[in-house]
Protein backbone atom coordinates (compact mmCIF):
# COMPACT_ATOMS: atom_id res chain seq x y z
CA UNK A 1 0.00 0.00 0.00
CA UNK A 2 1.46 3.72 -1.04
CA UNK A 3 2.26 5.73 2.18
CA UNK A 4 0.16 8.20 3.29
CA UNK A 5 2.40 11.64 3.94
CA UNK A 6 1.32 14.85 4.84
CA UNK A 7 2.43 18.43 3.57
CA UNK A 8 3.24 20.89 6.05
CA UNK A 9 0.37 22.78 5.77
CA UNK A 10 -2.02 19.45 5.89
CA UNK A 11 -0.19 18.71 9.53
CA UNK A 12 -0.83 22.12 10.41
CA UNK A 13 -4.81 22.04 9.40
CA UNK A 14 -4.33 18.83 11.25
CA UNK A 15 -3.31 20.52 14.70
CA UNK A 16 -5.92 23.07 14.43
CA UNK A 17 -8.34 23.59 17.17
CA UNK A 18 -5.75 23.22 19.80
CA UNK A 19 -4.64 25.51 22.08
CA UNK A 20 -2.71 28.31 20.69
CA UNK A 21 1.02 28.31 21.32
CA UNK A 22 1.04 30.73 24.72
CA UNK A 23 -1.98 28.36 25.70
CA UNK A 24 0.64 25.49 25.07
CA UNK A 25 3.50 27.17 27.31
CA UNK A 26 1.06 27.28 29.96
CA UNK A 27 -0.38 23.71 29.61
CA UNK A 28 3.41 22.48 29.65
CA UNK A 29 4.43 24.45 32.31
CA UNK A 30 1.27 23.02 33.97
CA UNK A 31 2.32 19.19 33.79
CA UNK A 32 -0.93 18.65 31.88
CA UNK A 33 -3.20 18.59 28.85
CA UNK A 34 -2.35 17.22 25.47
CA UNK A 35 -0.48 19.94 23.71
CA UNK A 36 0.59 18.23 21.03
CA UNK A 37 1.37 20.66 18.12
CA UNK A 38 2.15 18.86 14.76
CA UNK A 39 3.24 22.27 12.72
CA UNK A 40 6.19 22.74 16.07
CA UNK A 41 6.90 18.77 16.78
CA UNK A 42 7.43 17.70 13.16
CA UNK A 43 9.59 20.43 12.33
CA UNK A 44 12.25 18.84 10.25
CA UNK A 45 10.83 14.89 10.13
CA UNK A 46 9.02 13.62 7.63
CA UNK A 47 5.49 11.59 8.69
CA UNK A 48 4.48 8.74 6.90
CA UNK A 49 0.79 6.87 8.03
CA UNK A 50 1.49 2.82 6.38
CA UNK A 51 -0.53 -0.57 6.89
CA UNK A 52 1.30 -3.42 6.62
CA UNK A 53 0.00 -6.96 7.52
CA UNK A 54 -3.13 -5.86 8.46
CA UNK A 55 -2.15 -3.77 11.06
CA UNK A 56 -1.55 0.20 11.13
CA UNK A 57 1.82 2.18 12.32
CA UNK A 58 3.36 5.51 11.77
CA UNK A 59 7.22 6.62 10.38
CA UNK A 60 8.68 9.38 11.30
CA UNK A 61 12.12 9.70 9.95
CA UNK A 62 14.57 13.17 9.70
CA UNK A 63 14.19 15.22 6.85
CA UNK A 64 18.01 15.94 7.00
CA UNK A 65 19.02 12.35 6.23
CA UNK A 66 22.18 11.81 4.09
CA UNK A 67 19.72 9.46 1.49
CA UNK A 68 23.26 7.04 0.23
CA UNK A 69 24.01 6.69 4.63
CA UNK A 70 21.48 4.54 6.04
CA UNK A 71 20.30 5.61 10.22
CA UNK A 72 19.49 3.57 13.40
CA UNK A 73 16.08 2.62 13.72
CA UNK A 74 13.57 2.47 16.81
CA UNK A 75 10.19 0.29 17.31
CA UNK A 76 8.37 2.33 19.82
CA UNK A 77 5.41 0.16 21.61
CA UNK A 78 2.32 2.39 23.45
CA UNK A 79 0.57 1.79 26.69
CA UNK A 80 -2.56 -0.08 27.64
CA UNK A 81 -4.89 3.23 26.52
CA UNK A 82 -4.33 2.88 22.85
CA UNK A 83 -5.10 -0.78 22.59
CA UNK A 84 -8.52 -0.45 21.13
CA UNK A 85 -8.29 2.21 18.36
CA UNK A 86 -5.45 1.58 15.56
CA UNK A 87 -5.58 5.44 14.91
CA UNK A 88 -4.83 5.93 18.49
CA UNK A 89 -1.96 3.53 19.13
CA UNK A 90 -0.34 4.57 15.80
CA UNK A 91 -0.58 8.10 16.74
CA UNK A 92 0.48 7.43 20.71
CA UNK A 93 3.95 8.49 21.15
CA UNK A 94 3.67 11.49 18.73
CA UNK A 95 0.69 12.85 20.03
CA UNK A 96 0.18 12.01 23.68
CA UNK A 97 3.86 10.65 24.66
CA UNK A 98 5.77 13.73 23.06
CA UNK A 99 8.06 11.92 20.49
CA UNK A 100 8.62 14.64 18.34
CA UNK A 101 8.44 17.59 21.10
CA UNK A 102 11.22 15.54 22.62
CA UNK A 103 12.99 15.17 18.99
CA UNK A 104 12.85 18.90 18.97
CA UNK A 105 13.90 19.77 22.22
CA UNK A 106 17.37 17.22 21.96
CA UNK A 107 17.97 18.76 18.67
CA UNK A 108 17.92 22.42 20.09
CA UNK A 109 19.65 21.59 23.09
CA UNK A 110 20.17 22.83 26.14
CA UNK A 111 16.91 21.38 27.52
CA UNK A 112 15.43 24.32 29.42
CA UNK A 113 12.32 22.90 32.05
CA UNK A 114 8.78 23.40 30.95
CA UNK A 115 6.68 21.61 33.38
CA UNK A 116 6.74 23.24 37.08
CA UNK A 117 6.27 19.49 38.41
CA UNK A 118 9.91 19.40 39.39
CA UNK A 119 11.25 16.25 36.74
CA UNK A 120 14.04 17.57 36.40
CA UNK A 121 16.42 17.70 38.77
CA UNK A 122 19.59 20.22 38.74
CA UNK A 123 22.10 17.84 38.51
CA UNK A 124 20.21 15.66 35.98
CA UNK A 125 19.48 18.50 33.78
CA UNK A 126 23.05 20.00 33.71
CA UNK A 127 24.58 16.24 32.90
CA UNK A 128 22.42 15.83 29.85
CA UNK A 129 23.08 19.21 28.62
CA UNK A 130 26.74 18.60 29.03
CA UNK A 131 27.05 15.62 27.25
CA UNK A 132 24.61 17.13 24.56
CA UNK A 133 26.92 19.71 24.21
CA UNK A 134 30.04 17.23 23.91
CA UNK A 135 27.92 14.88 21.41
CA UNK A 136 24.70 16.91 19.42
CA UNK A 137 21.80 14.32 19.24
CA UNK A 138 22.24 12.73 16.18
CA UNK A 139 18.97 11.22 15.80
CA UNK A 140 17.23 7.49 14.02
CA UNK A 141 13.90 6.60 12.35
CA UNK A 142 11.05 5.65 14.40
CA UNK A 143 7.92 3.31 13.68
CA UNK A 144 5.39 3.61 16.38
CA UNK A 145 2.59 0.66 15.55
CA UNK A 146 -0.27 0.18 16.52
CA UNK A 147 -0.42 -3.01 19.54
CA UNK A 148 -3.58 -4.70 20.38
CA UNK A 149 -3.97 -6.08 24.11
CA UNK A 150 -2.24 -9.08 24.04
CA UNK A 151 -4.13 -12.04 26.22
CA UNK A 152 -1.71 -14.75 26.50
CA UNK A 153 1.26 -16.21 24.46
CA UNK A 154 -0.33 -17.15 21.16
CA UNK A 155 -1.24 -13.40 20.68
CA UNK A 156 2.40 -12.32 21.42
CA UNK A 157 4.09 -15.41 19.09
CA UNK A 158 1.53 -13.34 16.04
CA UNK A 159 2.22 -9.85 17.14
CA UNK A 160 6.47 -10.85 16.72
CA UNK A 161 5.95 -12.57 13.90
CA UNK A 162 3.96 -9.41 12.49
CA UNK A 163 7.28 -7.18 13.36
CA UNK A 164 9.48 -9.47 11.87
CA UNK A 165 7.54 -10.59 8.68
CA UNK A 166 5.55 -7.27 8.43
CA UNK A 167 6.75 -4.08 9.96
CA UNK A 168 10.63 -4.37 9.67
CA UNK A 169 10.77 -5.49 6.01
CA UNK A 170 8.60 -2.64 4.98
CA UNK A 171 10.27 0.09 7.48
CA UNK A 172 13.10 -0.75 5.22
CA UNK A 173 11.70 -0.56 2.24
CA UNK A 174 10.14 2.80 3.37
CA UNK A 175 13.82 4.61 4.32
CA UNK A 176 17.29 4.19 4.64
CA UNK A 177 17.68 2.17 7.93
CA UNK A 178 20.42 -0.29 9.05
CA UNK A 179 19.30 -3.87 8.52
CA UNK A 180 21.23 -5.55 11.42
CA UNK A 181 20.26 -6.48 14.71
CA UNK A 182 22.76 -3.85 16.29
CA UNK A 183 21.55 -0.98 14.94
CA UNK A 184 17.84 -1.98 15.30
CA UNK A 185 16.09 -0.98 18.78
CA UNK A 186 12.82 -1.52 20.56
CA UNK A 187 11.69 0.58 23.01
CA UNK A 188 8.25 0.22 25.08
CA UNK A 189 6.39 2.32 27.72
CA UNK A 190 4.00 0.44 30.39
CA UNK A 191 2.27 -2.13 28.34
CA UNK A 192 4.08 -1.74 25.82
CA UNK A 193 6.99 -2.06 28.11
CA UNK A 194 6.30 -5.59 28.72
CA UNK A 195 5.16 -6.84 25.85
CA UNK A 196 8.56 -5.31 24.30
CA UNK A 197 10.49 -7.45 26.89
CA UNK A 198 8.28 -10.58 25.16
CA UNK A 199 9.19 -9.46 21.80
CA UNK A 200 12.72 -8.96 22.75
CA UNK A 201 12.98 -12.92 23.96
CA UNK A 202 11.07 -13.88 20.41
CA UNK A 203 13.01 -11.79 18.79
CA UNK A 204 16.46 -11.50 19.59
CA UNK A 205 18.34 -11.38 16.74
CA UNK A 206 15.93 -8.69 15.39
CA UNK A 207 16.88 -6.33 18.08
CA UNK A 208 20.47 -5.14 19.43
CA UNK A 209 18.98 -2.88 22.23
CA UNK A 210 15.78 -2.42 24.87
CA UNK A 211 14.30 0.32 26.44
CA UNK A 212 11.55 -0.20 28.87
CA UNK A 213 10.04 2.70 30.23
CA UNK A 214 7.96 2.16 33.10
CA UNK A 215 7.31 -1.14 32.48
CA UNK A 216 4.02 -3.14 33.32
CA UNK A 217 5.37 -6.40 34.92
CA UNK A 218 4.89 -8.14 38.02
CA UNK A 219 8.14 -7.93 40.27
CA UNK A 220 7.85 -11.82 40.54
CA UNK A 221 8.87 -12.16 36.42
CA UNK A 222 11.62 -10.42 36.37
CA UNK A 223 13.87 -13.33 37.21
CA UNK A 224 12.36 -15.48 33.96
CA UNK A 225 13.07 -11.50 31.69
CA UNK A 226 16.36 -12.17 32.97
CA UNK A 227 17.31 -15.62 32.19
CA UNK A 228 15.62 -15.62 28.91
CA UNK A 229 17.68 -12.21 27.85
CA UNK A 230 20.60 -13.97 29.32
CA UNK A 231 20.52 -16.78 26.91
CA UNK A 232 19.73 -14.87 24.23
CA UNK A 233 22.35 -12.67 24.69
CA UNK A 234 23.68 -9.58 26.20
CA UNK A 235 22.97 -6.32 24.95
CA UNK A 236 22.54 -2.86 26.33
CA UNK A 237 19.49 -2.11 28.36
CA UNK A 238 17.32 0.96 30.15
CA UNK A 239 15.21 0.58 33.04
CA UNK A 240 13.82 4.10 33.27
CA UNK A 241 11.03 4.18 36.01
CA UNK A 242 9.67 7.79 38.05
CA UNK A 243 9.29 7.67 41.89
CA UNK A 244 5.95 7.40 41.94
CA UNK A 245 5.50 4.98 39.22
CA UNK A 246 3.37 1.77 40.49
CA UNK A 247 5.50 -0.53 38.82
CA UNK A 248 8.75 1.10 40.22
CA UNK A 249 9.89 -1.54 42.41
CA UNK A 250 9.02 -4.03 38.93
CA UNK A 251 11.69 -2.36 37.33
CA UNK A 252 14.24 -2.30 40.64
CA UNK A 253 13.80 -6.48 40.58
CA UNK A 254 14.37 -6.55 36.77
CA UNK A 255 17.43 -4.40 37.65
CA UNK A 256 18.64 -6.46 40.78
CA UNK A 257 17.97 -9.52 38.40
CA UNK A 258 20.23 -8.29 35.31
CA UNK A 259 22.48 -7.19 38.37
CA UNK A 260 22.76 -11.10 39.47
CA UNK A 261 24.18 -12.29 36.52
CA UNK A 262 26.21 -9.07 35.43
CA UNK A 263 23.90 -7.89 32.22
CA UNK A 264 24.73 -4.42 31.36
CA UNK A 265 22.10 -2.46 31.78
CA UNK A 266 21.02 1.07 32.97
CA UNK A 267 18.77 1.99 35.91
CA UNK A 268 17.14 5.60 35.94
CA UNK A 269 14.16 6.88 38.57
CA UNK A 270 13.10 10.15 37.76
CA UNK A 271 10.88 12.04 39.41
CA UNK A 272 7.36 12.63 38.94
CA UNK A 273 4.10 9.86 38.41
CA UNK A 274 2.72 7.21 35.88
CA UNK A 275 1.38 9.77 33.23
CA UNK A 276 1.63 11.18 30.11
CA UNK A 277 2.77 14.34 31.41
CA UNK A 278 5.91 12.90 32.75
CA UNK A 279 6.63 10.97 29.68
CA UNK A 280 5.89 14.69 27.51
CA UNK A 281 8.44 16.20 29.30
CA UNK A 282 11.14 13.66 30.57
CA UNK A 283 10.33 10.23 30.00
CA UNK A 284 10.21 10.39 26.14
CA UNK A 285 13.68 12.44 26.26
CA UNK A 286 15.37 10.47 28.65
CA UNK A 287 14.68 7.41 26.34
CA UNK A 288 15.52 9.33 22.71
CA UNK A 289 18.42 10.54 24.67
CA UNK A 290 19.55 7.18 26.17
CA UNK A 291 18.81 5.53 22.56
CA UNK A 292 20.78 7.97 20.50
CA UNK A 293 24.24 7.51 22.90
CA UNK A 294 24.00 3.59 21.80
CA UNK A 295 27.26 2.46 19.45
CA UNK A 296 26.12 2.54 15.86
CA UNK A 297 29.58 1.04 14.56
CA UNK A 298 29.02 -2.24 12.98
CA UNK A 299 27.61 -5.42 14.97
Amino acid sequence: MKPRTFTRRQLFAAAAGGALAAAAGRARADGGGNDYDAEADLRNLRLADLTEGGRRFTLISPRYQNADKPIPLVVFLHGLGETTNERLGAYAWLEKYGLGLAWQRLKRAPIERTSKRGEWTDARLAEVNADLAARPFRGFAMACPFMPNPKGAPDHDAYAKWLETSLLPRVRKETNVHGDAARTYLCGVSLGGYVSLEMLTRLPSHFGAWAGVQTAIGTWAAEGYAQRIEKAGPKPMLLLTSTLDHWKTSSEALAAAFTARAMKHELRVVPGPHDQPWLREAGTIESLHWLDRLDRSEG
